[in-house]
């Protein structure tokens, strides 16, 4: 059985990347948690992110263009480089999963759905939502209200 698009990354990451990059995301939303000063300038960088589908999408438009470039000009066995690559897409796209995502993953390239997550639990503590926060006093229940109410 296939995975959902939005699961289908995760669940071909392993287990301590994922719980690095949730951690990752939870500390960010405790730290402006305690001090939201910072939240408008993150939630301009979370805008400006990069999710790993566009950047595996840009890495794979950038070899393939390469390979079909340096197979026309260079030497015909180049063109393997697009075809490997759009192997390589392809398998992602069905799969969820190809070469280059565990070193992406590795190197923090979230899905848009963690990206996502960060921003709604920003929002959050801004007051975007503020009727569902009402009651909480300490900087801890809100940020657990943030990322519950982000997971939602």
């Amino acid at each position: 059985m296939s995975s959902t698009t939005a699961d289908r990354v995760p669940d071909h990451t392993s287990e301590d990347v994922n719980r690095r990059i949730q951690q990752e995301i939870e500390a960010r939303v405790r730290e402006f948690a305690n001090d939201s000063a910072g939240i408008e300038e993150r939630l301009r960088e979370l805008d400006e992110e990069w999710d790993i589908e566009r950047m595996l999408e840009a890495n794979a438009s950038a070899l393939a263009f390469t390979g079909a470039l340096l197979g026309a000009s260079v030497d015909r066995r180049w063109i393997a480089l697009p075809i490997v690559v759009g192997a390589f897409l392809f398998q992602h796209a069905i799969q969820g999963w190809c070469p280059p995502v565990p070193i992406l993953r590795r190197l923090g390239f979230r899905t848009a759905r963690e990206i996502e997550t960060e921003r709604v639990a920003l929002k959050f503590l801004r007051g975007d939502f503020r009727a569902a926060h009402a009651d909480a006093s300490d900087a801890k229940t809100r940020a657990d209200q943030a990322l519950a109410a982000a997971r939602f």
